[in-house]
């Protein structure tokens, strides 16, 4: 299969890149490589992906929000089925720089959607986000809640796409499915993450912000638990039947929350990278931020009963993988 990753320079494309090629795949990786962190650790996966794949990964450097060239980029390219991950992430950003997600999470979405309504992919799978459900009290989260009340603008540009992702679907039927990623961390994960914040602050024996005086409970999700989701998504394209998917939609849609259906408390994760760091963290406890949420707690039923999804590892194991590799990367 050929497949065209957008977001192949960040976390969950370029972890979704090397299992593709690792199952024998061809991938197109596509990324503008911007600067929202650091451009190094980007360069850093593209290179180990063209050290795995070989002939059979190509790299194309390119904004996805500028529609003509985009498809000037992709003309010599031939791909079956495209995976967009590719973002602009992180909900605290959003405050401060709201035209970023305009650009890419919008404009680049509806563009993706053209490259696969054009090129008649057999699939396309998109990153969604459990942010879109808010300040959503009811617990576990499952895609058949309402989220129309978000509380950052990335969560209003994630339920965006999810809308013009059912117009594709119903007008052309596309089948897509949509992804709504609980709390993802590991190995080559994101300096603007939790996990790699606190792990450097600690490391270093500086204080490390913890928001909402500590009460926050997260859905943590492993990456390759977050990948084995994203392939069966990719591998079963939704069917145009007629039928309500999960979601609701009767289009060939569907939406699916991947989490590892466990909200863990915080502060249990910050004595795990204690532990982990062999340093006591300290601790400057904040109140809750713009944008924030107290919990997030991932329904998978949706994705348990369609694909067997099944998360595999719990914070006790993925966070000490993440602390080995982190010291790895930088030679502590």
């Amino acid at each position: 299969m050929k497949v065209l990753v957008t977001g192949a320079a960040g976390f969950i494309g370029y972890s979704l890149a090397v299992r593709l090629l690792a199952r024998g795949d061809t991938v197109i990786g596509l990324d503008v490589v911007n600067d929202y962190y650091d451009v190094t650790l980007k360069e850093a996966r593209l290179a180990r992906l063209r050290e795995l794949g070989g002939n059979r990964f190509a790299f194309v450097r390119q904004d996805f929000a500028e529609y003509t060239p985009l498809v000037e980029a992709l003309k010599e390219h031939s791909f079956d089925r495209i995976v967009h991950l590719g973002a602009q992430a992180g909900v605290r950003y959003s405050i401060t720089h709201p035209h970023a997600y305009l650009s890419a999470n919008l404009a680049g979405h509806l563009n993706m959607l053209e490259i696969a309504r054009h090129r008649g992919v057999e699939n396309m799978v998109y990153a969604s986000s459990s942010s879109v459900y808010g300040g959503n009290t009811k617990l576990p989260f499952a895609v058949e809640d309402r989220v129309d009340q978000p509380v950052s603008l990335y969560a209003a540009t994630k339920k965006a796409d999810e809308l013009m992702s059912e117009t594709y679907a119903h007008l052309y039927r596309v089948p897509l499915t949509g992804l709504r990623f609980f709390t993802v961390y590991g190995p080559w994960g994101r300096p603007d993450m939790m996990m790699w914040i606190f792990t450097k602050a600690i490391l270093e024996g500086r204080p490390i912000p913890v928001f909402n005086n500590g009460d926050m409970y997260r859905d943590f999700t492993y990456i390759d638990d977050i990948i084995t989701g994203v392939m069966a998504s990719l591998d079963n394209p939704a069917p145009d039947d007629g039928l309500e998917k999960a979601g609701g939609s009767t289009k060939p849609h569907r939406l699916y929350n991947i989490g590892n259906h466990k909200s863990e408390h915080l502060m249990k994760v910050v004595e795990i990278l204690e532990e982990q760091c062999g340093k006591k963290a300290e601790i400057d406890f904040q109140p809750m931020q713009p944008g924030d949420v107290r919990q997030s707690f991932a329904d998978i039923e949706a994705i348990r009963r369609d694909h067997g999804y099944e998360p595999t590892t719990s914070i006790d194991v993925g966070v000490p993988n993440f602390v080995r590799w982190y010291k790895e990367y930088h030679g502590i």
